[in-house]
């Protein structure tokens, strides 16, 4: 069953650049309303798409240096990789469940 990981700065490219499949990043802050409640739409997600996706949350506030890398301005940002290079972005949590559906079934 997929889950949701945490990563870090200090593991980021261990975790997510050398990943055999597409990889969604949450990029999510600890007060950010929105960022909680799409949160179980991510483990629905992770769980949909287990072995075709990864999908992995990050806490701009603890991991700064990987939030400035992706140029994230606003949270939540969902970011898709795919082989290392970002193919998809999307700023906010409109659309929900679907909306993430959306942002990744063309990549994985």
């Amino acid at each position: 069953m997929g889950t949701v990981a945490d990563v870090t700065d200090s593991d980021f490219d261990q975790q997510v650049s050398g990943s055999d499949v597409p990889v969604l990043i949450d990029f999510w802050g600890p007060n950010c309303a929105p960022c909680k409640a799409i949160a179980p739409h991510l483990e629905t997600l992770a769980t949909e798409t287990d072995g075709k996706l990864r999908v992995v949350k990050m806490n701009i506030h603890a991991n700064m240096k990987t939030a400035m890398r992706f140029k994230v301005m606003g949270m939540p940002t969902f970011v898709v990789l795919k082989k290392g290079q970002e193919v998809a972005r999307q700023q906010g949590a409109q659309g929900g469940l679907n909306g993430l559906r959306k942002l990744v079934e063309r990549h994985i």
